[in-house]
């Protein structure tokens, strides 16, 4: 069944992808954005109508401001109708720490995982579908923006310095979001854990990362994609981060706990 239209920053791999044609299976129509991976997208969009569903791709630099402004006037355009469903899961990872981090590393980071995401909600929340009420007569939103942050937000260190301040900015501006925009959208967050291994990182410290966390296990790609069917299928909830990490944020394990003696 038709449940609306669907935007998915960084569409074309892994996470991305994953919600791209978990959406689908959903019932939404879905725009698959990308950056330089235009054969990957194409092959989502081919996945998506397979499954029955109208999917077009979208090539878009999030780092320059005037495309942001434009992508979702055009991805309207190419649906063919507007937006329900916002995914701004495109990000930038690239390590830095206070020492080493430059004007640039913070541009990007700033730039890619905060400042794309405010302004594409910003348009997205100017022409999304209005309130209706339900049975008991109450506001019900037909809109909801997601935005993918990082277990960390929740567990602060200083590396990776550039990038976890972008995402600390994502998770302070998906709650004065939800503040701004209720009851007509909807805005909340996930937080993976160690869920895919990162492109430098080796398997050996991947698989050890993930028996790290105090379930000693990661998250897997079905853990995210349900989270976001919560979410989107959750009318009562906005302004949350759902740490999806196998509990990674609540680690103690650490030798300055370990180590105090009683």
């Amino acid at each position: 069944m038709f449940k609306g239209n669907a935007i998915v920053t960084g569409a074309a791999n892994r996470l991305g992808k994953a919600m791209a044609l978990h959406l689908a299976d959903l019932g939404y129509n879905v725009v698959v954005h990308y950056m330089a991976s235009s054969k990957e997208a194409e092959e989502v969009v081919s996945l998506i109508k397979y499954k029955g569903r109208k999917a077009v791709s979208i090539q878009a630099d999030l780092l320059n401001p005037k495309v942001v402004e434009e992508l979702i006037p055009n991805a309207v355009k190419a649906i063919g109708g507007n937006l329900n469903v916002l995914i701004n899961n495109a990000s930038i990872f690239e390590y830095d720490n206070l020492n080493t981090s430059t004007l640039e590393s913070w541009q990007r980071h700033i730039g890619s995982n905060l400042q794309a995401p405010f302004f594409l909600t910003q348009a997205f929340s100017r022409q999304v579908p209005e309130i209706s009420l339900d049975e008991n007569n109450e506001p019900i939103s037909h809109a909801v923006a997601i935005n993918m942050i990082d277990q960390r937000v929740k567990k602060l260190n200083p590396e990776f310095m550039t990038y976890t301040i972008s995402k600390m900015g994502l998770w302070a501006f998906t709650q004065t979001a939800a503040q701004a925009l209720a009851p007509k959208v909807r805005v909340n967050a996930i937080g993976p854990g160690p869920t895919l291994k990162a492109a430098e990182q080796s398997q050996k410290n991947f698989l050890k990362q993930r028996s790290g966390v105090i379930l000693e296990r990661g998250s897997n790609i079905r853990d995210i994609v349900k989270a976001m069917e919560y979410i989107i299928n959750a009318p009562a909830v906005t302004g949350q981060i759902f740490c999806v990490d196998g509990g990674q944020h609540l680690n103690w394990r650490a030798s300055d706990i370990l180590d105090v003696e009683f």
